[in-house]
């Protein structure tokens, strides 16, 4: 059994498919139709949802996509949806801004729009547009009407008033806290879900379910359900296990739980390499990094995830624990091949390791159609230390060029011992075309790929202080 609150209503589930996403729970199971499906793909922010969860004895609001959330998620937290606001006749701040500023065209997005407002109102002390641009940005209006809509969020942010929610904060951390965290489990009799509380509860799970699909944030594993319509026969939910949510800055090192959302991540990542912030800005929508892990974009080795040419630029290790036993690699050894990692049956990744900067210089470029919340077409990573004008180490990663995230070993060579100059430099991109192979699909071509690469290498030499004085031009021309 699964335990929630519905608002203030306490839940009790037990017997719900657990591929069944908190949308079609609202829409089909209680009748709460306010929260729309637009793509069921995480891309619209038409079925935004806040979720409370305890942070000490005070609530933390955070947005989601309902569409991508499974129900057993839920277990301990508090849901709030559009029809929540709403007071006896009172509507709240948030949905009076929009009426006031005419936010609402067509008013299909509106729910979604209200419920991001809402969350970024109880986040912040005022409005700030770079604020409100990243709270709004993973929700889409297809009325073009984003200037009322600014207008309503500064109206909402700026004339906060005490509400509902904040009149009974305190009884929620206390029924929240009464709900207990272990045994939880959702089932129909054919599939189930587990959601264990430690690592070592989950280690043990593993084991005893190794054909499981671990579930962190769900953003691409929900789309097997979603969009490709294959149910998931056994879960283990792993965002309740706390110590894997956990962030460290150590002396040398930043440890980070597989299990930390991508923006909980974002504080230590950027404080120590703003490029890697700053990607992470482009990552997705709100929404997405509140629920995407840092584990799973690992864990999911995808050729074109973000985070794994950083984490190889920047020499990261891994931790992946089976049962008792853990051992600790190199990020960059994960990989094997399209889809295929090192990990073993029932074992799973626990910790992610980032040294902190040294005498290097690290950035990061992300090319795709869309500025934000888009699939890169090629994701690039330039870690270089450059001692008296020599270049005596490269880490150059990335990704969209080949099968998985993969060093440009042949480019590395070629800088490595060498002179940091404009002509090595190109020495340099002469010998990345040969570290890849990339294909042709529907984001770009190979050649479009190569000669991104290169210029990227190029792009990295120029914003580099030591080649300010030096570097004359940019090369447009493919060594193909």
């Amino acid at each position: 059994m699964i335990q929630f609150l519905l608002n203030q209503e306490l839940r009790s589930e037990q017997n719900l498919d657990p591929n069944l996403t908190v949308l079609n729970y609202l829409r089909e199971q209680v009748s709460k139709t306010g929260t729309k499906e637009g793509c069921a793909s995480g891309d619209c922010g038409a079925c935004t949802v806040v979720v409370a969860e305890l942070e000490g004895d005070a609530l933390r609001y955070r947005t989601l996509n309902a569409c991508l959330t499974f129900v057993s998620s839920l277990h301990g937290k508090q849901l709030i949806t559009v029809e929540d606001l709403k007071q006896d006749d009172k509507l709240h701040s948030t949905q009076q801004a929009m009426a006031d500023c005419h936010g609402s065209q067509c008013g299909f997005c509106t729910p979604g729009f209200v419920m991001s407002m809402f969350a970024m109102q109880k986040n912040t002390d005022g409005y700030d547009k770079e604020t409100a641009s990243e709270a709004l940005a993973g929700n889409l209006c297809r009325c073009t009407g984003y200037r009322p809509i600014y207008e309503a969020a500064e109206q909402a942010c700026n004339n906060k008033e005490v509400d509902f929610f904040d009149a009974t904060e305190v009884s929620t951390v206390d029924r929240l806290k009464q709900i207990p965290a272990n045994g939880a489990s959702l089932s129909d009799g054919d599939k189930i879900s587990l959601v264990p509380t430690t690592t070592a509860e989950l280690a043990q799970m593993y084991l005893e379910h190794p054909d499981a699909k671990l579930l962190a944030g769900g953003t691409d594993l929900a789309l097997e359900v979603t969009q490709f319509h294959r149910p998931i026969g056994k879960l283990i939910y792993v965002g309740n296990v706390k110590d894997m949510q956990e962030v460290t800055v150590g002396d040398d090192e930043i440890t980070l739980g597989a299990a930390a959302s991508l923006s909980d991540c974002y504080t230590a990542l950027s404080a120590e390499y703003s490029d890697f912030g700053e990607l992470l800005h482009r990552f997705a929508s709100l929404q997405i990094r509140n629920q995407g892990t840092l584990g799973g974009n690992i864990g999911n080795a995808s050729p074109i995830g973000d985070t794994p040419p950083l984490l190889i630029a920047l020499n990261a290790d891994i931790q992946l624990r089976q049962g008792d036993k853990t051992r600790r690699l190199p990020i960059e050894e994960y990989f094997l091949d399209y889809k295929k990692t090192v990990q073993q049956s029932s074992e799973f990744i626990e910790k992610v390791f980032v040294p902190k900067a040294k005498l290097n210089q690290f950035k990061a470029y992300k090319l795709s159609k869309r500025l934000d919340d888009d699939i890169s077409a090629v994701c690039a990573a330039i870690n270089l230390t450059v001692e008296n004008n020599i270049v005596t180490e490269a880490r150059i990663a990335f990704g969209g060029m080949a099968g998985i995230p993969k060093r440009a070993d042949n480019c590395e060579k070629t800088l490595v011992g060498q002179a940091y100059t404009e002509e090595n430099i190109e020495l340099a991109c002469a010998a990345l075309a040969t570290d890849f192979t990339p294909l042709t699909d529907f984001r770009a071509s190979k050649e479009y790929r190569t000669l991104s690469a290169q210029n990227l290498l190029r792009k990295y030499f120029v914003e580099t202080e030591l080649a300010q004085s030096t570097y004359t031009q940019t090369r447009v021309t493919a060594h193909v």
